[in-house]
């Protein structure tokens, strides 16, 4: 007679090994320990608004705790926040900036992952809320640049989004 859960642990064990074996076979992405970041997409919401972007991370240290506030993370720090946008808006076939009295500043919070492979990759959205910020009598289209910084003070590439048409 055959012992079923012996030959099942034997086949338990044995999947276990090959897969032991496979995962050590696959080559994991590597990438620069700098963030790097793509515009991905903008959505309207009636009076609010949603960014998307992508982002890769060599070094996985995107983000930070509510714990973090000691120096250069502290509140009067410029690291205080993590992720930046900058309005601009379309006058005249000129791009200009605008200026606000509060930045439109974000604080992404960690997402190290855990293990030996701290490569991530994946995506972050934002509300703007309310939407639009603000635009001139001059103006109805705007667009965003962004911009992430890591726990290592390392900046990313800055990015624009598409041209936004504000309804």
């Amino acid at each position: 007679m055959i012992d079923r859960r012996s030959s099942a642990a034997k086949v338990g064990g044995a999947i276990l090994v090959v897969d032991v074996l496979f995962s050590g076979c696959l080559k994991t992405e590597e990438f620069p320990d700098e963030p790097r970041i793509a515009f991905k997409s903008f959505e309207f919401f009636g009076d609010s608004a949603s960014l998307t972007i992508t982002f890769t991370d060599g070094n996985g240290d995107i983000g930070l705790d509510d714990s973090d506030t000691t120096p250069p993370f502290d509140t009067s720090s410029a690291y205080y926040f993590n992720f930046f946008l900058e309005e601009s808006e379309l006058i005249n076939g000129e791009w200009n900036t605008v200026t606000f009295a509060q930045p439109i500043y974000y604080r992404i919070p960690r997402i190290t992952p855990t293990g030996q492979n701290k490569t991530l990759e994946g995506e972050i959205a934002v509300a703007i809320d309310p939407f639009p910020l603000f635009i001139t009598g001059d103006a109805d289209t705007v667009r965003f640049s962004v911009e992430l910084v890591d726990r290592a003070l390392n900046r990313s590439n800055r990015v624009l989004t598409d041209i936004i048409v504000v309804p």
